[in-house]
């Protein structure tokens, strides 16, 4: 009974959603553009269950590249306005748009030379009307039965905000180590402030340059990294990827090639005390999911491998 009435009320919502998505216009484009190039910070504020959602905000932003703060707008003409100066950007968020603790900080904003950008239901509220910017984040109908308690509506404005943060993200061009940065507390974080040392494997796969096709592929198999170094005697001279093997399938007709014909002869490498987000920089730049260990940044002795798949799999 109450699974059912559940899907209900998550049909009820979509479909506000969607009417709300089918809306944005190019306001959104001026709102984005705004918040990219602002040279301070963005300040969400709001009140009641609309200001949990500006925390909300505000947190989301403030830990993938956009610098924010969330402030109460009923503590803000207490003294908070204090916190803002002329280079930030103000996100006013009310459904109304006619809450008064919103309005009777417009004008003290303004005088501090603060844009704001109103978030409201009601794009002809005097919000919206008296922000230098304003997104809509109207909806027909609240999915509680009485039509009272913020549900729908609360919704919509969490998305909207989503929306931005994700658009200033990829701006940004924001990266999972930068994310890790913001949080090392956390899982992701634990992970990529680790060290390549704590993960790196000491089976480093290895052939000769005059190593036969059957006999890399063999050991590309038996070391489980999709890669090989290659060395002339003692020193490592390239590096023999799955990609390189599949290449040479292709361009090939002898299978007695050698490893000299298909190497790659310049590789990767990062110290063994470097960041794991280090090295996850480097494979995101050059494209690779694997780079080879060496002792120190200056040295050249290869002493393990760090794959893309030690990061993912490394519990801090």
């Amino acid at each position: 009974m109450y699974a059912n009435r559940a899907k209900e009320i998550f049909d009820e919502e979509i479909r506000e959603l969607e009417k709300l998505k089918n809306s944005i216009d190019d306001s959104f484009d001026e709102v984005i553009d705004a918040l990219y190039h602002c040279q301070g910070k963005v300040v969400m504020m709001g009140i009641g269950k609309t200001g949990i959602i500006a925390h909300k905000m505000a947190a989301s932003f403030a830990s993938t590249g956009t610098p924010s703060i969330f402030v109460n707008a009923a503590e803000a003409v207490h003294g908070d306005l204090g916190m803002i100066n002329a280079n930030d950007i103000a996100i006013l968020v009310s459904n109304s748009g006619s809450t008064n603790e919103i309005l009777n900080i417009i004008d003290p904003l303004h005088r501090l030379g603060c844009k704001i950008v109103a978030m409201t239901g009601n794009m002809d509220s005097p919000l919206a009307k008296r922000a230098d910017y304003a997104l809509s984040i109207h909806v027909d109908e609240e999915a509680c039965p009485l039509g009272v308690a913020p549900t729908t509506s609360t919704t919509a404005t969490l998305l909207m905000g989503d929306a931005l943060m994700v658009c200033l993200m990829e701006m940004r061009r924001f990266k999972a180590e930068d994310f890790a940065l913001y949080h090392p507390g956390g899982a992701l974080g634990r992970k990529l402030l680790g060290r390549v040392k704590n993960v790196m494997t000491t089976e480093v796969p290895r052939v000769q340059t005059n190593t036969i096709f059957r006999d890399i592929v063999r050991e590309i198999t038996d070391k489980h990294l999709g890669m090989t170094m290659v060395y002339d005697k003692k020193c490592c001279v390239g590096v023999i990827t799955d990609g390189d093997v599949r290449r040479a399938i292709l361009k090939y007709n002898d299978v007695q090639i050698t490893a000299t014909d298909i190497m790659t002869p310049s590789y990767k490498h990062i110290a063994k005390d470097a960041l794991l987000s280090d090295a996850l920089a480097i494979m995101d730049k050059h494209n690779i999911t694997t780079l080879a260990v060496t002792e120190t940044a200056e040295t050249t002795d290869i002493i393990g491998i760090i794959s893309i798949h030690h990061i993912i799999d490394f519990q801090s």
